[in-house]
C-alpha cells in the first residue's frame, strides 16, 4: 500500500458512521414523538405535564448524543480523543501504537505511562472504513517518529 495515498493530510478527524447515523436518528424520532404525544393528549393533562414530556424525550437525545459524539482528532502537535463525556488531549510522543484486535469494538492507544485509551471515534461497526482509520492513524504516527531527532 502506497504511504502517501492511506495517510490523511494534517488536520484530520475521525468520527464514526453507523452510530452517529443511529443515535441521531433515534434521538430526532424520539424527540419528535414526545413532541406529538405532548400535543395529541387528552384536555386533562396539564402544560406542565406536557412540557415535562417534550423535556424527557430531549434528556434521550442527549444521552443519545453522548453515543455518536466520539471523535479522533489528529493535529501537527497533538491528538484529541473524545470518548463520550471524556476528552483527552495527547501529544504525539505520549502514543506508542494504536491497536484494534479482531473483535473489538474500537481501538486502543498504547500510551507511554503504561496504560491504554479507548479511541471511541473509530469504531468496528464501520468495518473497512476502521481498519482503513486504524492503519492511516498508525502510518502518521509512524511519520512522526521518523521526523523525531536522534539524541543518543
Amino acid at each position: 500500500m502506497d504511504e502517501a495515498v492511506s495517510t490523511p493530510e494534517v488536520p484530520h478527524t475521525w468520527r464514526p458512521r453507523a452510530v452517529r447515523m443511529v443515535a441521531y436518528g433515534l434521538g430526532l424520532l424520539i424527540v419528535v414523538t414526545f413532541a406529538v404525544m405532548a400535543v395529541i393528549l387528552p384536555m386533562d393533562w396539564r402544560t406542565l405535564d406536557r412540557v415535562m414530556l417534550v423535556g424527557l424525550g430531549l434528556l434521550v437525545a442527549g444521552g443519545l448524543h453522548l453515543l455518536g459524539r466520539p471523535r479522533l482528532t489528529v493535529e501537527e502537535d497533538r491528538v484529541l480523543v473524545v470518548n463520550g463525556i471524556r476528552t483527552h488531549v495527547l501529544s504525539w510522543q505520549e502514543i506508542f501504537d494504536i491497536q484494534m484486535p479482531e473483535g473489538e469494538p474500537w481501538p486502543c492507544v498504547d500510551l507511554s505511562d503504561g496504560t491504554s485509551l479507548p479511541v471511541m471515534g473509530i469504531q468496528s461497526t464501520d468495518g473497512e472504513s476502521a481498519r482503513q482509520a486504524v492503519e492511516g492513524f498508525r502510518v502518521m504516527l509512524r511519520r512522526g517518529e521518523a521526523d523525531e531527532p536522534d539524541l543518543s
